[in-house]
């Protein structure tokens, strides 16, 4: 709920298991008691650019034994003397503040905890890694369709070949069929008895007359 005018949190719902909770450049004040009573598994709190400004209006923050990081960056609070050793002091579950710890060591990047990877969550790990592996079986199952597909456009391919070749089988005995007719009548009629292992009649006749 970041940049959302609120003056307050008074109105926020029971979350049990909210862990991270922004709540940057809002009018807030006080009443933070209510986020223990609501947000009792608070892990990250962001009050940056708030209007808090005494160390005691983050008294009620004491209730939430699993906060880990606060941030009150831009908040008057902040400009207090001895300002983060007494936020420390205040609150001894913190581990960061405005992104430090109390030993002036950057925060991490990511928190697990915050990130949603802590043991609570196992469960839904498992059955993401569960979908996973539903996905690898799609896709082999994919990969085999294609496979076949590949094998049914090989055939294909052959048989065009062969269709080629027997076109050009065809062509050639076509070629063949008109050379025939263009030859004069009694060289085709001789061509065709010799193709059929006959003689010609008139060589016949010839041959008696020598």
């Amino acid at each position: 709920m970041i940049n959302v005018n609120l003056l307050s949190v008074s109105n926020l719902p029971k979350l049990n298991k909210l862990r991270k909770l922004e709540l940057s450049d809002n009018r807030i004040s006080s009443g933070l008691e209510v986020l223990a009573e609501r947000t009792p598994n608070l892990t990250h709190l962001n009050l940056s650019g708030n209007k808090i400004k005494d160390i005691n209006t983050l008294e009620p923050l004491k209730k939430l034994p699993n906060l880990h990081s606060l941030d009150l960056f831009n908040c008057e609070v902040t400009m207090l003397i001895n300002y983060r050793e007494s936020v420390f002091s205040l609150l001894p579950q913190l581990t960061y503040l405005d992104g430090f710890d109390a030993d002036d060591e950057e925060a991490p990047d990511s928190d697990p905890e915050a990130d949603g990877d802590g043991p609570e969550d196992e469960y839904e790990n498992g059955e993401e890694n569960d979908g996973d592996e539903e996905d690898d079986l799609d896709e082999e199952v994919i990969d085999d369709e294609e496979d076949e597909d590949d094998d049914l456009e090989g055939e294909e391919e052959e048989d065009g070949v062969d269709d080629e070749e027997d076109e050009e089988e065809d062509g050639e005995e076509d070629e063949e069929d008109e050379a025939d007719d263009d030859l004069p009548r009694g060289e085709k009629r001789k061509r065709n008895l010799e193709d059929e292992g006959e003689e010609d009649p008139e060589d016949e006749e010839d041959d008696e007359d020598d």
